[in-house]
């Protein structure tokens, strides 16, 4: 077991951090999926309860995107360094798509009772809501394969272009999509708890993306074989991933069983273990590296003296900002029939 450096603590808390806008931010992306995709007779009740859900916590959500970003230029600039030039593509779409996606989710709530408008700002809401994820994804595909801080060559589409553009990142650009999609399902089915038809609407989503989930999963560590021989040996071959794919398959099995036999707040659970694990799979996966194969986690900290004090802003943050976010939940998202 290795030794919990300063270093070693902060990564962890990276992908801590990370993990927590998966779970969060990453249904709210999810919900404008189906915000999209909302059809049959209970299409304009599927729209307002996705509302509903995302409405209150929404930009909450993105605090741990930000905590991401500040850890990584703080603690790892090296790695921000080469992330943010490498990627810089990438990076901008996606935050061009996260801010489209907020500011027209606030027009179309709250911008009056003019419908041919509120249907332009929606479509625009729930176009960010698919575009972003599939982004972020083919971001981190392109750091998984080993194609972040590579030589530059001179030729543009080569150096920033061409990365970011295979079948590996694409595959793990579609399994983000499909995995926030399957979240933002799951966690409906418990948000419709009033409305019997309209969680069984969600409850078909839900299982539907499950499935999609596991298809793309597997055609992607497939790919992953020629494009991310890193992530391959790490999830398929090393003794060390053996656990984290059982846990994961255990997982999805029970998410999937929890929603057909209608379990709801298990599926909830099961589905959060789930993304979770693929998320931890996938660090454990190229770890000691965190832009494989050249940087690894100490090779890219700051000074000894920053990762400490860091270490305790860190603490201290979270004494106000978890208790905050759990208020957050507890006056928005509290069952009122429980």
């Amino acid at each position: 077991m290795p030794d919990l450096t300063p270093a070693l603590l902060l990564a962890g808390g990276l992908v801590v951090a990370l993990n927590a806008y998966v779970l969060l931010g990453g249904a709210d992306f999810g919900g404008g999926v189906w915000d999209m995709l909302a059809s049959g007779p209970r299409r304009e009740a599927q729209r307002e309860l996705i509302s509903h859900a995302i409405g209150p916590v929404w930009e909450a959500n993105h605090v741990w995107l930000i905590l991401v970003v500040v850890l990584l230029f703080t603690c790892f600039p090296p790695v921000f360094s080469q992330l943010v030039i490498s990627l810089h593509i990438p990076l901008t779409l996606m935050l061009l798509g996260i801010v489209l996606r907020g500011s027209a989710f606030t027009f179309r709530s709250y911008g009056g009772d003019d419908i041919p408008s509120q249907r332009r700002w929606g479509r625009i809401f729930s176009s960010a809501s698919v575009v972003t994820p599939l982004i972020l994804g083919m971001g981190v595909g392109t750091l998984a394969a080993g194609r972040v801080g590579l030589p530059r060559t001179g030729n543009f589409a080569a150096d920033y272009v061409d990365p970011w553009l295979s079948g590996f990142t694409v595959g793990v650009g579609f399994l983000t999509l499909v995995v926030f999609a399957f979240l933002a399902a799951v966690y409906l089915t418990v948000e419709s708890a009033h409305d019997l038809e309209l969680q069984e609407d969600f409850r078909k989503r839900a299982l539907g993306a499950g499935l999609a989930a596991f298809v793309i999963a597997f055609l992607t560590l497939w790919a992953a074989r020629e494009e991310a021989p890193l992530v391959w040996t790490g999830l398929v071959t090393a003794k060390k991933a053996l656990l984290v794919q059982a846990l994961t398959a255990a997982a999805a099995i029970l998410a999937l069983w929890s929603l057909y036999a209608r379990r709801y707040r298990m599926a909830r659970l099961a589905a959060a273990a789930q993304v979770s694990l693929i998320l931890w799979g996938w660090a454990l996966a190229q770890y000691p590296h965190m832009v494989p194969p050249s940087l690894t986690i100490h090779d890219a900290a700051a000074p000894a003296i920053t990762l400490k004090l860091t270490l305790y802003a860190l603490a201290a943050g979270a004494l106000v900002l978890v208790p905050s976010l759990w208020y957050l939940f507890r006056v928005f998202k509290t069952d009122p029939t429980h």
